[in-house]
Parts: C-alpha cells; sequence; structure tokens
C-alpha cells in the first residue's frame, strides 16, 4: 500500500473513530458531544495501540470557521472597549514569563529532561512553533509532543466543568443559530472569509493564519454590516469535531513507558500552568479589568482553537478571548528563540 492510500485508510479509521465518540457521548446524555466525544474516543484508542492520522488541511480549513466566529463578534460596542483589553493584554508578558520560569525548573529538576526540551515544553505557545523550535535546537520531539498534547487535553476537560460549576454554563446549549435561520448569503460570505482571510494571510506569513486571518476579514464584513451573525450551529459542531479529533489523535503511538514518565510530567506541568492561570485570572476579575469568565478563557493556556470553541460556548466575549491568546502565541513564538539564545551559553541548570 503506498503512502497517499495508507494515509488515507488512517485517516477514514480516524474520523470513524471520531464519529463513534460523538455517537456515545449524545446516547450517553454526556456534554459537548462533538468536542470531548471525538477527544476522548481517539485518545482511548490510541492508548490501545490503535494508528491514527490528523485531518492535515482539512483540519485547518475548519479552524478558520473559528475566526470568521471571532470577527463577526466585532462589533463598535466591541471596539469601544479597547482600552480595557489593552490594559488586560498587558498582564499576557508576565503570564508568560512566570509559566516559563517556574515550569522549566519543574520538567528540569523535578523529571529530569534535558535543558532544551524543558525549555520548550515549559513555553505556553502552539504545540507545531514549539515542535519546530524544539527540534532545531537539539530537543526531544517526542516529549514535546506529548507536553503540549497533554496541556491542551487537560485544560479542554477541566475548562468545561469549572465554567458549568462558577458561571452555570449549559454546556448542552445549540453554540449558534440552526442555518436554516440565517440568510444564505451571510453563510456564503463567512465561508469565503474564511477561506480568502486564511490565505491571504499565510501569504502574508501572518501567525495563526487560520485563525486571524478570517478573524479580520470577517470584523470588515461585520463592522460594514454586512453580515449580522456569527457561523451556524452546524459550522461549530463540525469545528468542535475535527479539533477534538486532533487533541486525542495526537496520543497515537504512545508506549507504557512514555505513559508513565512523559505523560505524568506533563500532568503536573498542565497543573501547575492552570494554578498559575488561576492567580492572573482572578487579579484581573478583582481590578475588574474583565468579566471573570471572559478572563479565565482568555488565561488559561489551552490552543487558540479550543478556547475560542469554550468562548462560544459559553457565549463569552470572543474578541477578548482570542486576542489574548493570538498575542500570548505570537509572544512565545517570537521570544521564546531568541531567550533561548541569549541565555544557552550560561544555563547550567
Amino acid at each position: 500500500m503506498g503512502p497517499d492510500r495508507r494515509i488515507l485508510r488512517l485517516r477514514g479509521r480516524t474520523l470513524a473513530i471520531a464519529a463513534l465518540g460523538v455517537l456515545v457521548f449524545s446516547l450517553a446524555g454526556l456534554p459537548l458531544p462533538f468536542l470531548l466525544g471525538p477527544m476522548f474516543a481517539c485518545l482511548v484508542f490510541a492508548l490501545a495501540g490503535a494508528q491514527m492520522a490528523g485531518m492535515g488541511r482539512l483540519g485547518v480549513v475548519f479552524r478558520t470557521l473559528l475566526g470568521v466566529a471571532a470577527g463577526a463578534s466585532i462589533t463598535p460596542e466591541t471596539l469601544a472597549r479597547a482600552p480595557e483589553m489593552a490594559l488586560s493584554l498587558a498582564f499576557v508578558p508576565l503570564f508568560i514569563a512566570v509559566i516559563g520560569l517556574t515550569s522549566y525548573p519543574l520538567l528540569r529538576r523535578g523529571f529530569g529532561f534535558d535543558q532544551i526540551t524543558s525549555y520548550y515544553a515549559a513555553m505556553p505557545g502552539g504545540l507545531q512553533d514549539m515542535l519546530v523550535f524544539g527540534e532545531q535546537a537539539g530537543g526531544n520531539v517526542r516529549v514535546l509532543s506529548l507536553v503540549h498534547a497533554t496541556r491542551v487535553l487537560l485544560i479542554v476537560i477541566i475548562a468545561p466543568v469549572a465554567l458549568h460549576a462558577l458561571w452555570g454554563t449549559d454546556l448542552h446549549a445549540r453554540p449558534g443559530l440552526p442555518a436554516a435561520e440565517i440568510p444564505p448569503q451571510e453563510i456564503a460570505l463567512m465561508l469565503a472569509s474564511a477561506l480568502v482571510g486564511w490565505q491571504v494571510a499565510e501569504r502574508l506569513g501572518l501567525f495563526g493564519a487560520s485563525i486571524l486571518g478570517p478573524m479580520i476579514l470577517t470584523a470588515v464584513l461585520s463592522l460594514t454590516g454586512l453580515i449580522h451573525n456569527r457561523p451556524p450551529a452546524e459550522i461549530i459542531w463540525a469545528a468542535q469535531f475535527f479539533i477534538g479529533l486532533a487533541v486525542g489523535a495526537k496520543y497515537t503511538g504512545v508506549t507504557v513507558s512514555e505513559l508513565r514518565r512523559i505523560v505524568s510530567a506533563a500532568t503536573a506541568n498542565a497543573l501547575l500552568l492552570a494554578a498559575i492561570s488561576l492567580v492572573f485570572i482572578e487579579v484581573i476579575a478583582q481590578l475588574q479589568i474583565a468579566p471573570g469568565q471572559d478572563a479565565f478563557l482568555a488565561f488559561l493556556p489551552g490552543g487558540q482553537g479550543e478556547m475560542v470553541i469554550l468562548a462560544i460556548i459559553a457565549g463569552a466575549d470572543l474578541t477578548y478571548v482570542a486576542l489574548h491568546h493570538v498575542f500570548r502565541l505570537v509572544l512565545v513564538v517570537i521570544c521564546a528563540p531568541l531567550v533561548m539564545r541569549l541565555f544557552n551559553r550560561r544555563w547550567r541548570i
């Protein structure tokens, strides 16, 4: 079997497993069946030894629709809150620094990973970016992959529970209007914004092009009055499906020894990051810079797409949440390699 046929077979199997997860969660009445169902099903099958594969560019296509959802939430009223957002965004560099200064010693001294791997595993950036930087610097790619995948996985599991417990979020609620209730021309504009915004942003080399490009273009359409709605529920469910699938499938090929050492270290690191996040969330809320729920979703170091999905479900300020995650990821991508080079000759930790 050639490589192309093999990857198609693996993707078909992965889609079937993810669909099974949706079915099981739906029949059991469990929350977020389109997000948590695929995630848990792919995770269970991966741990059982099943070979799976991500969806490649198709998965990215559905991420673009989250950028559309965030952009559609940008209105003149949202722009009026820009000074408040700027004050909140000022906490992000400190947030990253605190995480790095606490997470690195935990992974380096507590779990014995090498210096470079510990450094890039500690950085709260995007999984793909940290893998690229870590590999180029000589880090252990497998460790980096599992540490960052576990961080995202645990946060996606914990966050919905906290949203329901603290703010009474209805995790079974429809994440938008049905497609039948949104004018077809608006849906067409949203789909065009998703693809055009993504491609233009990618060609310009913008970071997070799949979300940021559609978000900017859709914001223009929203501010000019061409669209008045967010993407319909059916589109958001599809985006949840592919994001949940991607998180669970990353554990394909994990071994018992990796579970015992790497995933346990990653779990401890994720819980440390969550604790740090809670401190910043409490400060933001107490200073009344932003509502507690918005701060909660903005300062949890999960994946950009995953946190936008949860913001949609919770009815939070999508623009506020998305901007914080974009800013965090941009800062990490720019600063992490620079800091590594700056201290590389001096570190003997």
